[in-house]
């Protein structure tokens, strides 16, 4: 089997100075590996430079020869592809933006669980809690807090309240001061 000729507008040189500037090692184990290529060493020992076997030299060359020292570094993985599309997503949207109609949701807010419930009846998708909820929140959507404050609740005035009584230590013999011992219902 031929070795795979490499691009004629490098040189072992070039490569080897493109190795100095990078600041990714993985691009510069590469292009040492394919400089000793251009200097007349073996693919085997090519590939011992870079730390890869014959065969990972080869894929890099194809990619080098394709696109250039820009070629060798590594690429961010796409990931999976979203499970909704983006007019399935639009419509959860709607859905959460209008909220549940209890007569026909049985619901008089809406909870991820019964979202995914929803989404699956819908267009049969399925989706666990959590990954809705990551979804809904780079959407700009947030939980509510499972105890709001009360919208009347006056802050000052509690903490008067709560001023009134000082923690005491329950092995104290002592009584709090503003507490009368003959008022407690059980007697110490």
């Amino acid at each position: 089997m031929a070795a795979i000729a490499l691009r004629l507008d490098y040189d072992a040189t070039e490569l080897r100075a493109l190795a100095r500037r990078s600041k990714d090692a993985r691009q510069v184990r590469r292009l040492l590996a394919l400089a000793a290529a251009y200097d007349g060493a073996s693919r085997g020992e090519a590939a011992a430079v870079g730390g890869m076997d014959r065969q990972l030299l080869r894929d890099w060359a194809l990619r080098f020869n394709a696109e250039g020292p820009e070629g060798l570094i590594d690429r961010k993985a796409p990931g999976s592809k979203p499970k909704l599309t983006p007019e399935q997503l639009s419509a959860v949207v709607r859905l959460v933006e209008d909220g549940p109609i209890p007569a026909i949701h049985g619901v008089v807010r809406w909870r991820l669980v019964d979202l995914v419930g929803w989404i699956y009846d819908e267009y049969g998708v399925s989706l666990d809690p959590s990954s809705l909820g990551r979804i809904l929140k780079g959407l700009g959507y947030a939980r509510l807090s499972a105890r709001p404050k009360h919208h009347a609740q006056n802050a000052p005035a509690l903490e008067a309240f709560k001023a009134n009584f000082p923690p005491q230590d329950p092995r104290d013999p002592r009584p709090a001061p503003g507490r009368d011992p003959a008022r407690d219902l059980v007697r110490r």
